[in-house]
């Protein structure tokens, strides 16, 4: 994999990945930015979302539950000194589908935690608490 971050102005950055995709970052007015894009901490939360809940929509579907819409929300805390590294993460997954099984979600969610997602495994073994819950909706 490889990626080009270049600095645009003041706090900005354009950040393009190894296939061709880019994105702005930026900082907030108080260092600078002038807060036109998401900040290289927030990408790295996304990152981690992105990564785990495609794994835990792909082991679904390998399962042949009708997964219909499959969300993570993320809540993270840093450290209070520099570097300001993330603590503690947790993600809860919002899961809906038709009959989903509740131990067909959980396992998904436990192999993306456990083994799949790069983006976790490698956060958890620097030392972020990660947590990972779920819920289940019926589609409508």
């Amino acid at each position: 994999m490889q990626a080009r971050v270049k600095w645009v102005e003041q706090a900005m950055f354009l950040a393009e990945s190894g296939s061709g995709h880019t994105v702005v970052m930026d900082g907030p007015e108080a260092n600078g930015g002038r807060n036109v894009g998401v900040r290289p901490m927030e990408m790295l939360l996304m990152g981690l979302g992105g990564c785990s809940t495609f794994d835990v929509v792909s082991i679904l579907k390998k399962s042949r539950q009708d997964v219909r819409d499959c969300e993570v929300r993320i809540e993270a805390e840093r450290a209070e000194e520099e570097p300001k590294v993330f603590t503690k993460i947790a993600l809860h997954f919002i899961v809906s589908g038709n009959a989903l099984k509740e131990n067909v979600v959980k396992r998904a969610v436990d192999l993306s935690a456990e083994k799949y997602c790069s983006a976790s495994i490698m956060l958890g073994r620097a030392g972020v608490e990660i947590t990972h819950s779920f819920e289940i909706i019926e589609a409508v």
